[in-house]
């Protein structure tokens, strides 16, 4: 016994030097250690469930129904209200209640749809969705409702009285009304309503089987490649490109079967597109890509169009010399199979990078323990804006899982800002996807004279920590990561009068710029060295691995950003002026046009682009964020990337105003001169250049 008690003692004793010994080389501020540890939450049968975020309703899935039909209440004595008020700044002051209160019950929902592991929360909160959209689009078509704002906007006395946030806000309503047809005559009104509801199911139908999988019978490929697809029955099926497979063959079936025209989703893209292309003329635009980018930074589908011809001649050298490293290490490993073709592309640049730079994410991920990066993110983010991110403990039932963490994000002298859920886990039945949800927008409450604070979900889909090791992040991972906290941020330092303009409710193609500027931190050693620490022996990631892990992201850049060129070309061919072709004849002339490798007969990428939905006429944004991006890091930041003065310059020019102003207005506060679309062109290219800097560095090492 008092053996087994020695035993038991110099375990202790030995458990207590590794831990003091482990402490001393990885001491995590409190943040990072909150995400570096397992959660410990247990169930207090004593505390009541405050409900989800919060909202006491919301204790249960029933509470969704109580939660709408309040929401619904207070819009229709809301629209009363608004109906029967002079016009004045009262009048957007509604408006925004209007918004916010149906926006509130209807984002959360749309979150919970696809995030609670609870099938009857799902299902409460999909029947929501579609109750309050149901509304929405009965408001939206609501023409007593509109002259109010009509009203407004068509009194200059009164117009001129408005500061600038609430004119802009009170456009943005109209906006809204117009698109749906409000100004036109009963019978042209709805027909207009009629499109939008068709436009839904054609929506919903394209995106479902943009998903779904093809199938082939087993005999029709190799049997040593079955192993590699899902079986049912006598047919194999084929759910993905499988781009990153070393196996020829296996790519090349993957990509003709996966991309196989199917009749039922062609016919749903032609009339989705027509659909689309009736409802932009039929409200007064030439075409939907003009309706689409109205308040854009582009403005105009010429605009794109010329943005992605420019940038298109300024790659092609650089381009050709891509595709030519591809096909050469083609030739090297398959010689008797030596041309480039679509499904080489993702692989070949993929050998290529390991092949110059040793990237193997296992090497990286021990420096990028959760715990050090969400530390990271803290230490810049003090540094930048004078902001902490700390770890609080929710309350019962106020997450939908229990390894939600939730952040309050706090000022050193404003306070708190508002309150992030990171949702960082994977979960069966979760979106295998990294975004970011708005569950509340921020917004100046006039009858209080507070302001209500923004909510925000970040959702990740990372690996659980295990009992030797927290959970460690690939370089991919981690730039993710800061990317969508890149979105958040956005939301928490902003503070707009009215939430309909709140953070990332802003134009689609600025929405990105303060996502993709977070990855050029991530990516710059002064960041990195402050948080990417071993997390067994404390050893700092040294510094040629970050420069060779940003260099080996150049290795065919050029073919990279282009394939994203024919994208977004596509995209805006499509929701132009129709040109009574099929959209693969389309997709055959973009592709020749605007990327360089051949079009595969039989095949119909277009099916899979199920982009077309969320970012219809808009998938150029991306492009044009990273060129923004791109070139307020290089004027503002490359040169101190942690300067205090530079970060408030930022949140007082960018962030501040969500979408409460022009796009181009607050890129031209930031860079203090009008940047032109050559401007953004040259940005994108000379992200490609090689830093010379590193090869010294990889030589001297």
């Amino acid at each position: 016994m008092f053996a087994c008690k020695r035993l038991i003692g110099l375990i202790k004793h030995r458990a207590e030097v590794w831990t003091l010994a482990r402490r001393k080389v990885t001491t995590w501020s409190p943040v990072g250690a909150a995400f570096n540890s397992r959660p410990h939450r247990r169930p207090d049968v004593l505390q009541n469930n405050v409900g989800l975020f919060g909202v006491p309703e919301l204790s249960s899935p029933a509470g969704f129904e109580v939660a709408t039909k309040r929401a619904l209440k207070d819009t229709r004595q809301l629209v009363d209200k608004t109906c029967n008020s002079p016009p004045g700044a009262a009048t957007v002051e509604y408006f925004d209640q209007l918004s916010d209160g149906l926006c509130k019950v209807a984002d959360l929902a749309d979150f919970i749809k696809v995030a609670h592991p609870d099938p009857l929360f799902r299902e409460a909160a999909e029947k929501t969705c579609i109750e309050i959209g149901t509304v929405v689009e009965k408001l939206n078509t609501n023409v007593e409702l509109s002259s109010s704002l009509k009203n407004l906007l068509n009194s200059p006395d009164i117009l001129n009285q408005l500061d600038h946030d609430t004119r802009r806000v009170a456009e943005l309503f109209m906006f809204d009304f117009e698109i749906s047809g409000i100004h036109l005559e009963e019978k042209l009104r709805k027909e207009a309503v009629a499109l939008h509801v068709k436009l839904l199911d054609l929506n919903n139908e394209f995106l479902m089987g943009s998903h779904m999988p093809n199938r082939i019978a087993k005999a029709a490929i190799p049997e040593h490649l079955h192993l590699h697809f899902a079986k049912e029955g006598s047919f194999i099926q084929v759910g993905g490109l499988h781009a990153d497979s070393p196996d020829d063959l296996l790519r090349e079936i993957a990509y003709r079967i996966f991309l196989y025209p199917n009749g039922q989703m062609l016919e749903c893209l032609e009339e989705l597109l027509k659909c689309r292309n009736k409802l932009a003329k039929l409200v007064g635009y030439e075409s939907y890509a003009h309706r689409a980018l109205k308040g854009t930074m582009a403005k105009s589908p010429k605009t794109v169009m010329d943005f992605l011809q420019l940038l298109t001649d300024k790659l092609s050298d650089r381009t050709a010399k891509d595709f030519a490293m591809m096909t050469d290490m083609k030739k090297k490993l398959n010689p008797r199979n030596s041309e480039l073709m679509p499904w080489d592309h993702p692989y070949f640049s993929g050998v290529l990078r390991a092949e110059r730079f040793n990237i193997e994410p296992s090497l990286y991920s021990p420096y990028f323990s959760l715990g050090a990066c969400m530390e990271g993110l803290n230490n810049l983010f003090s540094q930048l804006f004078g902001v902490s991110l700390m770890s609080d403990h929710p309350s019962a039932g106020e997450v939908w899982s229990d390894d939600v963490r939730k952040l309050a994000v706090v000022h050193e002298t404003e306070g708190l800002l508002g309150y992030i859920y990171c949702d960082f886990f994977h979960r069966t039945d979760k979106p295998h996807q990294d975004c970011h949800f708005t569950i509340r927008g921020g917004r100046r409450c006039q009858a209080t004279g507070e302001y209500q604070l923004p909510v925000v979900v970040l959702m990740l889909s990372l690996p659980h920590p295990t009992k030797s090791a927290p959970t460690l992040l690939t370089p991919g991972m981690m730039e993710n990561l800061f990317h969508e906290m890149g979105h958040a941020m956005h939301s928490m330092l902003g503070r707009t009068r009215y939430q309909h303009v709140t953070g990332t409710r802003c134009a689609t193609d600025f929405a990105e710029v303060p996502s993709i500027l977070m990855e050029y931190f991530a990516n710059d050693y002064r960041v990195v060295s402050q948080f990417a620490r071993h997390y067994q022996t404390g050893q700092s990631l040294p510094q040629s691995m970050v420069a060779r892990l940003c260099e080996s992201k150049k290795v065919c850049g050029a073919a990279d950003t282009q394939l994203q060129v024919f994208y977004a070309a596509l995209d805006q061919v499509y929701h132009g002026e129709p040109q009574n072709r099929s959209t693969t004849e389309l997709l055959k002339d973009m592709q020749h046009q605007f990327y360089g490798l051949p079009y595969t007969p039989s095949t119909a990428w277009q099916l899979r682009f199920s982009h077309l939905i969320g970012y219809g006429a808009k998938y150029y944004s991306y492009l044009m964020s990273r060129a923004v991006a791109s070139m307020v890091w290089k004027q503002c930041f490359l040169q101190d990337p942690l300067n205090r003065d530079m970060g408030e310059r930022y949140r007082r020019e960018m962030l501040a105003h969500g979408g409460a102003k022009e796009p181009m207005l607050m890129v031209e506060g930031m860079l203090q001169r009008r940047p032109t679309m050559e401007d953004f062109v040259d940005a994108l290219v000379s992200d490609l250049n090689p830093n010379f800097e590193t090869f010294l560095m990889d030589s001297e090492s």
